[in-house]
Formats: C-alpha cells, structure tokens, sequence
C-alpha cells in the first residue's frame, strides 16, 4: 500500500496512545483525518483540538461522507476493538483498505533508519529518553510514544523523517511488523499470557523480532536475557554499564562504560535503578547516530521524564505523591524498590488498580508478593478493559493473597477519605486501567491539606 495515495485515514479505538500518535502523525501531513473511541478522555480531546473530528457511539451515521470511500480512504483499528463493531463490519464488508495500527506503524518507519524498543517492561521510558536524546541533538526523527512525554507534552514528535523511534510492542504480536535498524530488548518477563499461552511462547515471538532487524542492524539486550547481542547493566561486564553509581540530591551521578571509553560524570534526575537501565540503553541506541557525546550527556541530564512513570504529583518535606503505570508484579517491585532508595524509612502506601482478569488471574500470587512490601494497600475493582469477567477471579480473591494486615478494597469515590486516615509519608497509585484519571483530582485535594 502506497500512503501517498490515501487521503482520508479513519480511526477506529482513536483515543488509545498509539492510536493517537498516528492519527497526529495523519494530521500533521496533511491527511484528513477522523476516527470513533467509547469514550471521551484528555487524549481524545486533544486530538479534536487538533481539528480531528470524534465520536463516540458507533453508528456508519455518524463517520463523515468523505471517509466513506474506500478508493482513498485508510482505515486503522486496533486489536482491542470487538469483530461485532459495527462501524469495523461495515468497512470490512465494503472492501476497505483497514490495517492495525502496528501494520501501519511498518509501513511508516520502513523507509526511515528506525529505532525500536522493545520489551515486556520499560519500552515507553526508554523510547521518550531516547526520542528526547535524539531530539535535543537535532536529529531529524519521528516519534511514536506509548505515554505522554513531559519534555514535548505529546506521544508524538515529528522533526523530521530519515530518522524514527517506535515501541515494539509484544502485545498481539505487533513488533513483528517492523523492520528495525537499532533494537533493543529492555525485559522479557511472562505477560500477555492471554495472547501466547505460556511463557516460551512469548520468548519465541522476541527471537523473531530479533531476526526482523535490517542487515548490520543492532541488537542491545539486557544483561542476563536469554538472547544475543549488544549487551548492558549496571556495575557488570556488559559491553555497555554504569560504573561508581552514587546518589546526590536525588539524582543519579555515575560514568558510562561502552566499548570504546570511559565518560564520566553523568547525572539521571528519574528514580529507579529500572529507569537507570533504561536511560542507559536508550543512550547506547542513540550512539548509533552523528549525535556527539558531549551533546547526549547534557540533554540525559535535563531529560523530565513521562507522565506516569514514577511521576511526582506533591513533593514536599511531609508528603510524597507519585503515580505510576506499574500493572505488572515486576514492575510494582522496581517502584517499590525506587521509593525505597529516594525516601528510606517513609511510611509507604500503595493503591493498585488491577488490569485485566486475566492478567489478575494468571499473576495472583506474584501481585500479592510485590504489594504485601508496601506498609499499607489499598486495592481497587479490576479494571476489564478488553475483557470479560472471569468466574471467581476479583480485587477480592486478590485482596484475600495479600499477607499484609494493613489492606482494604474500596471504590474509586472513596480514595481521598482513605488516604487522609491512614496518615502515611509516601502515597504511591498505580495500574494500567482509569487510576491514571483520578490522579488529577487527588493531586489537588491532598495538596489542599498539605
């Protein structure tokens, strides 16, 4: 499919981040551009502040005359969309051109020497460290971000095309799509069980995205996955590591080992030994370009971060607020251990909204073990995005797992009052699902009372 000969490209599941990111990318080249999502969100409503019209109730009704001709008009779901949609029957049915959206994604970055971050934790902090890298050093790139950044305020960047920097994601098997001339693999744990089945099967689907690289492409691994390639850490062997890590008014200082030198004195403002890693790789992957090293030390420095990837919402001497994505038990254990290194000895809460039954289902026990750490929990219904209820598996059957005597399921209306009576120093909120909503009116009436 030739993309200069589409004109109209509609969207179906517009408001997800992808999605979004490509419907920016739609508009800022001059397509028309429209799209249906269940619901109104910041997301949606920035895109129709962008002129990109949406609704949300599906009806054939209600798309506009000009995307209803398939002779130039692109339509892009995403998998999450049920086959029972109606407006996706009607476009399938009359013989339109629809795509996924990590089609799409391919046949953007094909002709562009492409960047891809992979991995089952971490692709969107490392692909907005690296976009921001790339950014600060004047590469002419596109980038298509699975969160908000809060060095460009967007999950889009577009300053240019030879270059371009994407999340190759694993869910539906979507990373199979692109043909990347520098990846990396950030992690590899069991996830998307849903999908693949157990977890050599997941491994499996890693190695044949290892394999779609471009000859003399670069593979950079984590240390310790089970896969080849350019190898990173911290304080090992690793072709890349971080050496004479220290901490200085909250932000990492240590010197950077590659193949060919030493560079010393290199400061990370992001909490987290995983996000220490992640800044590491992204600044090996961006060595790849003419950026200089000097140029790279200075933007990692000033890099702000994403929102909600341990992201501080009220920082002050007696109370600490930060929200985070963390929907995984790998990742809810790298914020514990985050929190834990910034403010030892605080008084910790957590409040996890589950995503996914499956997902509740398939990781009980590891989500009772890493949110049993924290001094309190608050645990909220799961939320089902995609899904059906699944018979006996609930916030409940979780809550019962959870060895910690300082726990409550409560209703999202309540959050506020429950957190002023268990009168902690760190509040931490956490999951996938809508909590990411909710954080903005929290934010505001616990500022109020501290």
């Amino acid at each position: 499919m030739n993309l200069k000969n589409i004109h109209n490209v509609y969207f179906i599941g517009i408001g997800g981040i992808g999605m979004s990111a490509l419907a920016r990318y739609f508009k800022f080249i001059d397509k028309a551009v429209a799209g249906y999502d269940k619901t109104e969100t910041p997301l949606t409503q920035d895109l129709v502040q962008l002129g990109i019209a949406i609704h949300y109730h599906d009806a054939i009704t209600a798309i506009e005359s000009r995307f209803l001709n398939k002779e130039d008009t692109l339509v892009v779901y995403t998998p999450a969309v049920p086959t029972t949609h109606t407006e996706y029957a009607y476009f399938l049915q009359h013989g339109f051109t629809i795509k996924k959206r990590s089609e799409v994604l391919g046949l953007i970055t094909k002709d562009t020497f492409c960047f891809a971050v992979a991995g089952t934790h971490g692709k969107t902090t490392t692909s907005s460290i690296l976009a921001h890298l790339l950014k600060e050093a004047k590469t002419p790139l596109s980038a298509f971000l699975g969160g908000i950044s809060e060095d460009f305020n967007s999950n889009f960047l577009l300053e240019g095309t030879d270059y371009s920097v994407v999340e190759a994601d694993e869910f539906d098997r979507s990373f199979l799509r692109l043909t990347p001339n520098v990846a990396c693999v950030t992690s590899m744990d069991a996830d998307h069980l849903d999908i693949y089945g157990d977890t050599d099967a997941l491994t499996q689907s890693f190695h044949e995205f290892a394999s779609r690289l471009k000859p003399e492409g670069k593979l950079f691994v984590r240390n310790g996955l089970p896969m080849k390639g350019i190898t990173y850490g911290i304080a090992d062997d690793a072709d890349f590591s971080i050496q004479n890590l220290t901490i200085v008014n909250g932000a990492y200082v240590f010197d950077i080992k590659t193949p060919q030198q030493i560079i010393n004195g290199v400061k990370f403002h992001k909490p987290g030994r995983h996000n220490l890693l992640n800044a590491l790789v992204a600044f090996a992957m961006a060595l790849e370009t003419s950026a200089s090293t000097s140029e790279l030390v200075k933007a990692l420095a000033n890099f702000k971060g994403v929102q909600r990837r341990f992201s501080y919402k009220i920082k002050s001497e007696s109370f600490v607020f930060i929200d985070d994505y963390a929907h995984h038990p790998t990742e809810i254990n790298a914020v514990y251990d985050a929190i834990v290194e910034m403010h030892p000895g605080k008084k910790v809460l957590a409040v996890f909204q589950p995503h996914l039954f499956s997902r509740t289902r398939d990781f009980g026990d590891d989500f009772a073990a890493s949110l049993s750490k924290f001094d309190a929990v608050i645990l909220l219904d799961i939320y089902p995005a995609r899904e059906k209820p699944i018979a006996g598996i609930s916030s409940e059957w979780l809550l019962d797992k959870i060895k910690n005597p300082n726990k409550k399921l409560i209703n999202k209306e309540n959050l506020v009052v429950e957190i002023k009576k268990q009168g902690v120093d760190v509040l931490v909120t956490m999951g996938a699902g809508d909590i990411g909503l909710e954080v903005a009116r929290m934010q505001k009436e616990l500022e109020y009372e501290n």
